[in-house]
């Protein structure tokens, strides 16, 4: 099928190029000229496993062009699909939709014969229909229909996840799309990946909905481990305990400093004004959204008290720096609030992460970047593992306690056994696990 996605940012760029891998004809489209150019030339703007790989296979065989000629792009297309960005609008979270509108007026002057208009933008409930009433209003006699077809990928991990997706949501008001956008994605049928069929507007909502259960879950094993560790309680046995139940589950159970990201901030924030919109308001959700902005203030905190109450004057090695592992992504990051919690109470910063800290520089001001995880600990009063990167797992902790100041290692992710820091001389403090010297320690750590 001949198919024009327009937007090559992250989830544009990872839908191209999986649907050319499919075998389809897929030309990405962008007004930025130097993005073009670039991936043009194998240079991939982004960081995703496999994705270069995957990008120089297609264009050498001819299914994967880009461009910045919209109109001959979506003139020669069966479907094309928007995948520009809504952030979040600035001063009141509701989701930004004037790139979704403005790729509506441009498409509208450009269809040639029966065209799908597939939104693949995370967008609010009652979108498609905007977007259908701009086409309709820029090109009356143009046949097209439009559809909800959101992305449901995680960084890192988003082209397995689009090429063993657990579903496929399709919102649709006209039949004709539904045998279209089945051809799209008949390459997956071998891996009997689920279609679900919906009205357009359910599937606007199931995407939002998906995000903020996730993020919900995130929050509540957080706040879990708060309770842990005055409870005497280890949350890690807790999430097993609670995630072996079929009906829960055991992913996103794992504590930490917080959920970050390009979407769940953004999305959480969007449902409850949703919510507000249409007088059924988000009471969870909004609770979740004011938790976590919470609790990533609070993990500088635990810090400064691993070090006895006071970080002035010293020096904290922070190791990660991206929302997760696998990505370059430092959106909403909780290092962010982390290191600025830090550097309001005196804190001098070195930080080392394998892909993150080029975006970190725009982001965290008067912060010393290392070349390495050693580097980072070298002369440090404590390390932080904020992000728990593969090679952050299997540091050599006896390296680690030579080139520190002082033994102090808070691991936010829970990656290391207590008693493997230990027994290297470290005073070892993580989250919701008490017995490994969590905020009950704070004078043990000091001395």
């Amino acid at each position: 099928m001949r198919i024009a996605v327009v937007g090559s940012g992250y989830v544009g760029l990872v839908t191209g190029v999986c649907l050319a891998d499919f075998g389809h004809d897929i030309v990405c489209v962008d007004k930025d000229a130097a993005k073009i150019e670039a991936l043009s030339q194998g240079i991939i703007p982004i960081f995703e496993p496999g994705l270069s790989d995957l990008v120089s296979t297609n264009v050498a065989a001819g299914r994967l062009t880009f461009t910045t000629d919209l109109p001959t792009a979506v003139g020669q297309a069966e479907v094309v699909f928007i995948a520009v960005g809504t952030p979040s609008r600035r001063g009141d979270g509701h989701a930004d939709l004037r790139y979704v509108y403005d790729v509506a007026r441009e498409v509208a002057g450009a269809l040639n014969g029966f065209t799908v208009v597939a939104t693949k933008s995370t967008v609010p409930v009652g979108t498609g229909d905007e977007v259908d009433h701009i086409l309709r209003a820029a090109s009356p006699e143009a046949d097209f229909t439009v559809v909800s077809n959101p992305e449901f990928l995680r960084e890192g991990a988003a082209i397995d996840d689009f090429k063993r997706p657990d579903r496929i949501v399709i919102g649709i008001e006209d039949e004709r799309a539904r045998e279209v956008m089945t051809e799209v994605y008949r390459p997956l049928y071998l891996n009997q990946a689920p279609l679900q069929f919906t009205n357009r507007r359910t599937a606007e909502l199931i995407k939002y909905s998906a995000n903020a259960f996730l993020a919900m879950k995130i929050t509540f094993i957080n706040e879990v481990a708060d309770l842990c560790e005055v409870a005497g309680a280890n949350v890690q046995e807790v999430a097993r305990g609670i995630g072996l139940d079929n009906r829960i589950g055991s992913k996103f159970l794992h504590a930490g400093p917080g959920y970050g990201g390009s979407c769940f901030p953004k999305d959480t924030q969007a449902l409850v004004k949703i919510g507000q919109d249409f007088g059924s308001p988000m009471r969870l959700v909004e609770t979740t959204v004011s938790i976590n902005e919470q609790r990533k203030r609070a993990m500088s905190r635990k810090v400064i008290a691993a070090c006895g109450g006071d970080v002035r004057g010293k020096t904290v090695g922070i190791l990660g720096l991206t929302f997760k592992p696998n990505t370059d992504d430092m959106r909403e990051a909780p290092s962010i609030d982390i290191i600025r919690g830090l550097q309001d109470r005196g804190a001098r910063i070195v930080a080392y992460d394998p892909q993150g800290m080029k975006a970190a520089e725009k982001l965290v001001d008067g912060v010393k970047f290392a070349p390495n995880a050693y580097s980072a600990a070298e002369g440090a009063d404590v390390v932080v593992l904020v992000t728990e990167w593969n090679e952050f797992r299997s540091l050599d902790l006896s390296r680690l306690k030579a080139l520190m100041q002082t033994p102090v290692f808070v691991d936010l992710r829970n990656v290391y056994r207590p008693q493997e820091v230990r027994k290297h001389g470290f005073h070892y403090f993580s989250v919701g696990r008490p017995e490994a010297g969590g905020m009950g320690s704070v004078s043990e750590a000091a001395e």
